[in-house]
């Protein structure tokens, strides 16, 4: 019983920095699936913009027609993350976007 109650207390704070599907900037809701242009016309600029090729060896992808297949090396796909400083108070979120469209949000430390 204790343990279980241990447990969920340990887990309380990694509760804050897991993903969601919203993010409330300014008067309006962001939600998973957005594009880049549609979140910066609702949140305007990022504090901070980051930009990488994450590699695509050994992710699954579907074909025109439909069939699984697993990419080999040499591939990437360009992912960015926006930081946004909600104020204080609040946490620090990161947006994650993938193929064009906003595919996570991290909640980070709370602005102090």
């Amino acid at each position: 019983m204790y343990r279980a109650l241990i447990a969920l207390c340990a887990a309380l704070p990694a509760a804050a920095q897991t993903d969601t599907r919203n993010f409330r900037c300014q008067n309006d809701l962001v939600s998973l699936g957005e594009s880049p242009s549609a979140v910066q016309l609702k949140c305007g600029a990022p504090m901070l913009k980051d930009r990488f090729c994450q590699a695509l060896e050994g992710r699954v992808v579907l074909t025109p027609q439909g069939e699984k297949r697993v990419l080999g090396r040499g591939g990437c796909e360009w992912v960015d993350e926006w930081t946004y400083n909600p104020g204080y108070g609040q946490f620090m979120t990161t947006l994650r976007f993938e193929s064009g469209k906003l595919a996570a949000i991290r909640y980070g430390e709370r602005v102090k």
